[in-house]
């Protein structure tokens, strides 16, 4: 490495000189010992590393049990498109990332927040007379997971709270609660296709709730609000002076018979930032390419936000600068059919799951309408072996070599998440070792024996 590093960041392709990191060879202006220190070793994690916890990982990485060696394992846990093969992107897309690197222009450092360029690209993409969007108004990021942490970075301070969804994606917590940010949970009804619960929402509210986080459509529930339950939660968010932040990866991934609306389309004066990114609607989650749109027409942000998560898109210099060089290819060459399609395999993938779970005694799905997961409610008083929802998903690992996730990972026990990317004859495959699992494991519930006539 040389011993001076300059890099410059600014607000175009060519930037001008915002930032200017020095390093001198490694040497200490201070040799020998510093006053008052013993020397001793004692080298410690940090707090922030200590504070950071997935519950995805705590619990999987728990779950001791092997798979059944007599049947191959169907792994519906992972929420990558990409794991079997059978959803590539489109031959569009990689043609745009190989004309990027063999450009041989973007090697290079970009803007800490994006070619000028590639943002204009996404800006013009997501414009809408409704929610207007200029290049100023993106940041891009390593991913959608980047977006929402720098979004929480400069929202909330230590001490201060933000309002989750329950079940919601587990990542807001670990970010959250590494930053010294207390989460509070607010539900989300199964009954109602996963709306919010309103008052219940509205009553977690104080002085110092940062924001709202609102994830349409959801991961872990395929659910999709409707444009007058979108205009609900807004109303509270206005009423309350709360801003939101959307988490909208899956904004294009919805099925027919259901519409996505952007949060921001419908709200001209809660303050908004979307979240967003290449990852699911062109299959690429390891491209790490995401978003921040600022949705701020009334100027409640003003500067201060802004120049915030420039200044935290500093700390790790930008995300891939070749990705930024295929943005514009890939957002305007992409054929429609490619999204047709991908659209089309997970609707009849979400429809053979749910028909064939709903018709097993003890097990309800609720069927979902976007995104690539299905939620499924265990009516655990037919299964009295099992304590919980992680008890009876490892047992489906062990005994049918089945991985779906137990719903604890989400905040809400006593489901499980299926992922409905996996080829079909997989799909079918899973869901009939699940009949079997749960036929050898149903018990009638006391005082209900119509149950046990199904």
């Amino acid at each position: 490495m040389d011993p001076y590093v300059i890099e410059m960041n600014g607000s175009g392709d060519l930037p001008s000189v915002l930032d200017v990191h020095v390093n001198v060879g490694g040497r200490s202006s201070t040799p020998g010992k510093v006053k008052g220190r013993k020397a001793r070793w004692s080298v410690k994690p940090s707090d922030m590393s200590n504070n950071t916890f997935n519950p995805i990982r705590a619990i999987v990485d728990s779950m001791k049990v092997k798979p059944n060696p007599d049947k191959t394992m169907i792994s519906l846990s992972i929420g990558d498109p990409t794991v079997f093969g059978n959803l590539p992107t489109d031959p569009e897309v990689t043609q745009a990332m190989k004309d990027a690197l063999d450009s041989g222009k973007y090697n290079g450092y970009a803007p800490s927040i994006g070619y000028l360029s590639s943002r204009e690209e996404v800006a013009s993409y997501y414009h809408c007379p409704e929610a207007p969007l200029e290049a100023k108004d993106v940041i891009l990021t390593s991913g959608c997971s980047q977006a929402i942490e720098l979004c929480l970075a400069v929202l909330a301070n230590p001490g201060q709270n933000i309002l989750v969804p329950r079940p919601g994606f587990s990542l807001y917590r670990t970010l959250a609660e590494s930053m010294g940010i207390e989460v509070k949970l607010y539900n989300l009804l199964p009954e109602k296709s996963w709306e919010i619960d309103l008052k219940q929402l509205e009553s977690l509210i104080d002085e110092k709730t940062a924001c709202l986080i609102v994830n349409n459509p959801s991961n872990p529930c395929g659910s999709v609000f409707s444009r007058s339950h979108l205009q609900k939660i807004l109303a509270v968010a206005a009423r309350q002076c709360v801003p939101i932040l959307a988490d909208e990866i899956y904004g294009d991934m919805v099925f027919s018979g259901s519409k996505f609306e952007p949060l921001a389309t419908l709200s001209s004066n809660v303050p908004i930032l979307s979240c967003g990114g290449l990852a699911k609607r062109w299959l690429v989650p390891g491209w790490r390419l995401g978003w921040i749109l600022i949705h701020d027409r009334r100027d409640i942000f003003g500067n201060e936000i802004r120049d915030g998560l420039v200044k935290l898109s500093q700390r790790i210099l930008g995300p891939c600068t070749i990705v930024q060089g295929a943005l514009k290819s890939i957002l305007r060459r992409t054929p429609q059919e490619f999204y047709h399609d991908t659209l089309s395999f997970l609707k009849s993938n979400a429809d053979l799951c749910y028909g064939a779970l709903a018709a097993i005694p003890g097990l309800r799905p609720v069927r979902p309408s976007g995104a690539m997961y299905l939620m499924v409610e265990i009516e655990m008083e037919h299964f009295p072996e099992f304590e919980n929802d992680v008890e009876f998903t490892e047992r489906l690992v062990a005994e049918q070599s089945v991985h779906c996730l137990p719903a604890t990972c989400f905040e809400y026990p006593n489901f499980f998440r299926v992922v409905i990317t996996v080829p079909e004859v997989m799909m079918l495959e899973a869901c009939s070792r699940i009949q079997e699992f749960c036929e050898q494991h149903y018990h009638c519930a006391e005082g209900s024996p119509e149950e046990c006539d199904k």
